[in-house]
């Protein structure tokens, strides 16, 4: 199973990435939001939402869930090693929803450039954060 190591290193950096526009779009989204007066700049910001919600987010997901998967698979004796990974794929699929919430989000600013405050998105740009920090405890502490 030394190819294993190999799914399980694209599978930190599928996550990875994916981590990072699950960090930053809700930050295009307050700039966004306050600047919406400025139609050139809304312009530009909703050219790099949909780029990095389309073309990092939605591949760098699908890479962490198919990869995440193929190691379930090669190795399903992992669920009987505690409920840490229960919680892990429980809060993954949080995380998941809250990926999709983000484009239906980007789709409503489109419309809408008043949609929610400044204040309601740094609030939502949060939300990743607690969540990778159950994950992460979880993989490397394993406390269930």
């Amino acid at each position: 199973m030394t190819y294993y190591t190999w799914i399980l290193a694209f599978h930190v950096m599928s996550f990875t990435s994916w981590m990072a526009m699950l960090f930053y779009l809700p930050r295009l989204f307050i700039y966004h939001r306050e600047h919406s007066d400025n139609v050139a700049f809304g312009e530009v910001v909703k050219v790099q939402e949909y780029k990095l919600y389309a073309y990092i987010g939605v591949p760098a997901m699908w890479a962490t869930l198919i990869s995440g998967g193929v190691m379930l698979y090669l190795n399903p004796a992992i669920f009987q090693s505690g409920g840490w990974m229960h919680v892990k794929l429980l809060f993954i699929a949080i995380l998941v929803a809250y990926s999709f919430s983000l484009n239906s989000i980007r789709k409503k600013l489109i419309d809408n450039p008043q949609y929610k405050s400044g204040k309601y998105f740094r609030f939502y740009n949060e939300v990743p954060t607690l969540l990778m920090i159950v994950i992460v405890i979880m993989v490397v502490v394993k406390p269930l």
